[in-house]
């Protein structure tokens, strides 16, 4: 199937998502991914999530893309965010927090900007802005993190708060840090050629959570990874990794277990934070149920 096809059926779909629906940083806004598909695995955006209340984000530094977004206006939030992955070559820099113009004004600038105050009013109301998460007992969460780039541009590309969601503490500092470092480790270990990553995260199913009455708040994380080329001499205990894998990590110590249990047994600095590894089969059966959608992440499963 085509770009312009599988769009077009995305677009098509039912709008089951409604409800939770420096230097120079560029970031282009169009009706679909067409000028950064290489982000994703086979060109191909996932499949099955409804093109309407979505704005594609193609992100680019210094005349480069960097990554994709799909972000929700109303709701102040990404809901993936999709790379390439490269062992990084420096440590996380110390970048100004940033937002997109052409969110906020129709013929916005294309280049994303640092923040300045006061932050104007069209601003505000079509994106997150620092203000937001003050006091608010979230940190940001990157959904793309700069340790996952090579090149300090394409780390200081993913401070822009349309690759940030709210996100415990606990879980950012913990857990959803150790899985990041671990997927880092598996792909210089392991993969031989390109591996495709696209982070997001999941609403509450019932009444939406906010910080600031304005940013919504997931219940959980997701990641899954694609590496179609990898050695052929993995060990046994590696096997179950490869081409594919997931995860999916609360952000809330009180949500249910049916997803991620509790493990009784962790320190108390990270219990109801804990992160479930998985097969991409099982994540996107988990996206199915929470979201009424089949939802398919990787073209052909990354097969």
């Amino acid at each position: 199937m085509s770009h312009k096809k599988m769009l077009q059926c995305s677009m098509g779909s039912v709008l089951l998502l409604l409800p939770w629906f420096g230097g120079l940083v560029l970031g282009e806004i169009s009706k679909d991914f067409s000028q950064c598909f290489d982000f994703f695995y086979k060109e191909t955006p996932p499949t099955g999530i409804p093109a309407e209340g979505y704005q594609p984000v193609c992100q680019r530094y210094q005349n480069q893309y960097r990554f994709a977004t799909l972000y929700h206006r109303q709701h102040r939030s990404p809901l993936y965010s999709a790379y390439k992955l490269s062992p990084p070559d420096g440590k996380r820099p110390k970048q100004a927090w940033m937002y997109e113009p052409q969110l906020a004004f129709s013929r916005g600038s294309s280049e994303m900007q640092i923040f300045s105050t006061p932050v104007d009013q069209n601003v505000k109301e079509s994106q997150a802005v620092k203000a937001d998460y003050k006091n608010s007992g979230f940190t940001r969460g990157h959904l793309n993190p700069s340790l996952h780039h090579e090149t300090e541009q394409d780390r200081r590309a993913t401070f822009t708060l349309t690759n940030i969601v709210p996100q415990r503490a606990r879980s950012n500092n913990g857990p959803w840090t150790v899985l990041e470092q671990e997927v880092l480790t598996k792909f210089k270990a392991f993969c031989n050629g390109t591996m495709h990553v696209i982070t997001g995260v999941m609403p509450y199913e019932s009444e939406p959570q906010w910080i600031n009455n304005r940013v919504s708040v997931p219940e959980y994380m997701w990641s899954a990874y694609c590496c179609p080329s990898f050695r052929s001499d993995l060990p046994m205990s590696e096997q179950r990794f490869f081409p594919t894998y997931a995860a999916v990590g609360r952000n809330d110590p009180n949500s249910g277990e049916e997803f991620v249990p509790v493990n009784v047994t962790a320190k108390p600095s990270v219990r109801g934070y804990e992160v479930r590894r998985m097969s991409l089969e099982e994540l996107e059966d988990i996206l199915r149920q929470r979201l009424d959608m089949t939802i398919t992440l990787f073209n052909g499963q990354c097969q």
